[in-house]
């Protein structure tokens, strides 16, 4: 089946205009994610899928209306047991669909789209879905500012196109930098000016990447716990170990894959293939040299986004002697987390992984680790 994209790009470019449906929230059991997408063309061609067919036919007549009208709309699709045979979901979920025209006027977005999604870079598109997040869906309500509909593209540092409101497009720009960076589709909510209430706009982020990646060295009770948080961060996680009596699916159920393989072995032919990028995250938790000084060595020589090693404060000096002997330059050095985690006084794997998640995210954002009581200004850090 073509791409939705770049289908839209394709007809765009000849003249046409399209209604782009995308799924932007779900409920329960609903059959495609937020972020899915069906294009209907004025020659009542289909491209793409939000329901598996359940909700197909209504939905094509109201991209008719849309295309006819330029009017965006937004609908629930849901269903209840004494509305059995209406238009709904037979497996009882719910999701609300927007349903807005792209045309010529859209070119330069749709080409900066389709060509960050050819080339792998991580992309988003803020979409402006209603105009009172406190009314019930339906027919998009009344929008005396004119948003609805509005985008901004986030491709890179690059961003384009505006919500309105230079304060709104900051706000939402950070938000949705911290959605691309987690690998998440979904909803934020603002006021007109950017205010974090949770009424008055919608925004739609849709995110075209790769989950982000965790990879953890050394297959030991605390990774189990790591992997299990990486995972609740939105991360694809890894266990690699180089001793296959532990590094199995069975002790590291929330790993996303178990490689029995060198770390610095397998980091290197990840890094060769592409598959790991500044969003990568490294922990190191084996705490022998003869694993974790290569690749240790290895990764602090490209631009990750958070390389920690695990170890007590006696390891840690003796670590650092080593890598300097490998010829780790003090910049390279100072972007090692080592000992691992921020000082929650942990003692746990469990324990140990949040500390581990927090200093994570917060080298992600800037922040400091320090109790938000002790501290003056915006709870959020800018993207």
């Amino acid at each position: 089946m073509p791409d939705v994209f770049d289908e839209a790009y394709r007809r765009c470019r000849a003249g046409e205009s399209v209604a782009l449906a995308t799924v932007v929230a779900t409920w329960r059991s609903a059959p495609q994610p937020p972020g899915a997408t069906m294009l209907v063309a004025a020659d009542d061609t289909v491209t793409g899928s939000v329901s598996g067919g359940c909700v197909e036919a209504d939905l094509y007549e109201r991209a008719r209306r849309v295309l006819d009208t330029g009017a965006p709309e937004l609908t629930r699709y849901g269903i209840s047991d004494d509305d059995a045979y209406a238009v709904g979901l037979t497996c009882g979920g719910t999701l609300d669909v927007f349903v807005q025209r792209i045309d010529a006027d859209d070119l330069a977005e749709l080409d900066a789209l389709v060509e960050a999604r050819r080339t792998g870079r991580p992309s988003a598109v803020v979409t402006c879905v209603a105009a009172d997040a406190g009314e019930p869906p339906g027919a998009v309500p009344a929008d005396p500012a004119g948003r609805l509909g509005r985008r901004l593209l986030l491709t890179g540092e690059r961003v384009g196109g505006s919500l309105g409101d230079e304060r709104l497009d900051a706000a939402a720009t950070a938000d949705a930098r911290g959605l691309l960076a987690a690998g998440r589709s979904g909803m934020l909510h603002y006021g007109y000016h950017g205010q974090r209430r949770g009424s008055g706009l919608s925004l739609f982020v849709a995110t075209h990447a790769a989950p982000p990646r965790m990879i953890v060295f050394g297959a030991i009770d605390f990774a189990a716990a790591v992997a299990r948080i990486g995972a609740f961060l939105g991360y694809r996680v890894t266990v690699c170990d180089a001793r296959p009596v532990f590094a199995t699916p069975q002790r590291l159920p929330e790993a996303d894959e178990v490689v029995v393989q060198w770390p610095h072995r397998y980091l290197r032919a990840e890094l060769d293939a592409g598959r790991v990028d500044e969003r990568s995250v490294v922990c190191v938790l084996t705490h022998d040299p003869k694993f974790d000084v290569p690749v240790l060595a290895l990764a602090l020589r490209h631009p990750l986004a958070y390389v920690g090693a695990m170890g007590s404060r006696r390891t840690h000096d003796e670590r650092r002697k080593r890598l300097r002997e490998a010829g780790i330059d003090p910049a390279q050095l100072a972007r090692l987390a080592s000992p691992i985690g921020l000082d929650l006084g942990g003692r746990t794997p469990e324990e140990t992984a949040v500390s581990v998640a927090a200093q994570i995210v917060a080298g992600r954002w800037g922040g400091t680790g320090r109790p938000l009581a002790e501290l003056a200004g915006p709870i959020h850090h800018p993207g």
